[in-house]
């Protein structure tokens, strides 16, 4: 992001680091970590226009499943967690999950990290069956404080998030949210309270 005239620190391997040089980097870190919902809202717009075979594109999935939440009373965290819940498909399309549940734990509650981190095991229950998979897979987590909490996620708001005819609110209604909900880690061993 700097140019070749930014002061830099100057080690070579980090055991040979100083306090001057933690201090230029330290002095780096919040700007750069007070761009993240930027970042993040722009990787969540690689979705438009991938489809995968779905009638509507994970953008446009995305996007239904945060309406659904947010008419549903939902918090903003939990309508950002529902918008975010996706954002890996393109980049881990093998663990799609962990890559959002990982985007969101530095600032969403134990809970909504568990259903992001689990929600594709419990989405399998609408379709794993027809690929010859065991749709019951997540009552390995049955009796997990979270379970209802999940299965209610997949049930309400993702697996019902796929119709083309449904009026979604676009990206940029969901952008405040998620500039308030990144704004500050409520989990990171990078911040200090």
């Amino acid at each position: 992001m700097g140019g070749p005239n930014e002061t830099r620190a100057k080690f070579p391997s980090m055991e040979e680091g100083t306090q001057e040089d933690w201090k230029i980097i330290s002095g780096h870190f919040m700007p750069f970590a007070g761009k993240v919902a930027d970042r993040v809202l722009d990787h969540l717009r690689l979705l438009d226009g991938d489809f995968g075979g779905f009638p509507i594109d994970r953008l446009q999935h995305s996007l239904q499943t945060a309406t659904r939440a947010h008419r549903d009373g939902r918090d903003d965290d939990y309508v950002v967690m529902a918008l975010l819940h996706d954002i890996g498909d393109t980049l881990c399309t093998y663990n799609h999950p962990d890559v959002a549940a990982a985007i969101l734990k530095p600032f969403v509650s134990d809970k909504l990290h568990w259903i992001t981190e689990k929600h594709g095991i419990f989405q399998g229950y609408y379709f794993f069956h027809h690929l010859g998979q065991d749709r019951d897979m997540r009552e390995n987590f049955r009796g997990h404080e979270h379970f209802e909490d999940c299965a209610e996620f997949c049930e309400k708001y993702d697996q019902s998030a796929f119709d083309a005819n449904y009026d979604s609110a676009p990206l940029e209604f969901f952008e405040p949210m998620v500039r308030k909900v990144m704004e500050r880690p409520i989990n990171s061993i990078y911040v200090k309270e």
